[in-house]
């Protein structure tokens, strides 16, 4: 099992050694042909800016949005969460290009600037159940950015309360002033399908779980492309397959 971490800029570093504790091989991907010789990808926290200007410096984005297409699984941490997301909101004047395959919005530096970066403890029901250990995960949130909505199909990982002593930054355009007054949650983790984000940063801790959660997301992937292969060669052996007249439905 290889698994890829996008290594433009950041803690590409940190995730790799994750990897290793947990008998991972981590590569670091900073090329679009790199992405073939993996079987998933991490997208790390950084200044997502500067990720985004490397990016297309490297002309990645197409192989990037190609990767997630393919149901390939990919887990993006902090700006890696922005990375992920269809929809980003409080970007710096000129925006930024974003992957997407996420169906959430998102928003850029949510908490605050660096100096407003904190620690908290979340519950994480459904890390529990897969990983066991304790209740809570103890999550870093440096200059983190915050979900603010997700589809129908969005699974939510965990929420964070807002600081009480230090109100969000939030974006005028994107929420009413009535809204920001009565949220006392935020969503910071989810997961739809292979994709996989945090707002926090699991990789600057010692808690290895949402390392394993993901590689177990490798796994099923494995396991559900195995079982879709064996039925296709299963319909390959019927001598007279049923036609049904079905509406065909393009994506």
């Amino acid at each position: 099992m290889v698994v890829g971490v996008l290594a433009l800029q950041g803690s590409f570093n940190e995730h790799i050694a994750v990897l290793r504790r947990l008998g991972v091989k981590g590569v670091e991907v900073r090329k679009p042909e790199q992405l073939q010789t993996v079987r998933a990808l991490i997208i790390p926290g950084g200044e997502s800016t500067t990720m985004a200007k490397l990016a297309e410096y490297h002309n990645l984005f197409p192989a990037l949005r190609e990767f997630v297409k393919m149901g390939n699984p990919v887990w993006g941490t902090c700006a890696g969460l922005i990375f992920l997301a269809d929809k980003a909101v409080g970007q710096k004047t000129g925006g930024q290009e974003l992957i997407g395959g996420l169906n959430c919005t998102v928003h850029r530096n949510f908490f605050g600037s660096q100096i407003q970066s904190f620690e908290a403890e979340l519950s994480v029901p459904e890390i529990v159940a897969k990983e066991g250990g304790p209740p809570s995960f103890r999550g870093v949130f440096i200059r983190a950015p915050g979900i603010l909505e997700v589809g129908p199909e969005v699974q939510v990982l965990a929420e964070v309360l807002l600081p009480s002593d230090r109100p969000a930054k939030r974006d005028a355009a994107s929420e009413s002033l009535e809204e920001a007054a009565v949220a006392e949650k935020v969503i910071v983790a989810v997961k739809q399908g292979t994709l996989l984000a945090t707002a926090f940063h699991p990789e600057l801790t010692a808690d290895t779980r949402w390392h394993s959660y993901f590689l177990k997301m490798l796994d099923e992937d494995s396991q559900e492309a195995s079982s879709s292969t064996a039925l296709s060669s299963d319909n390959l052996s019927l001598p007279d397959p049923p036609k049904y007249e079905l509406p065909i439905i393009h994506y």
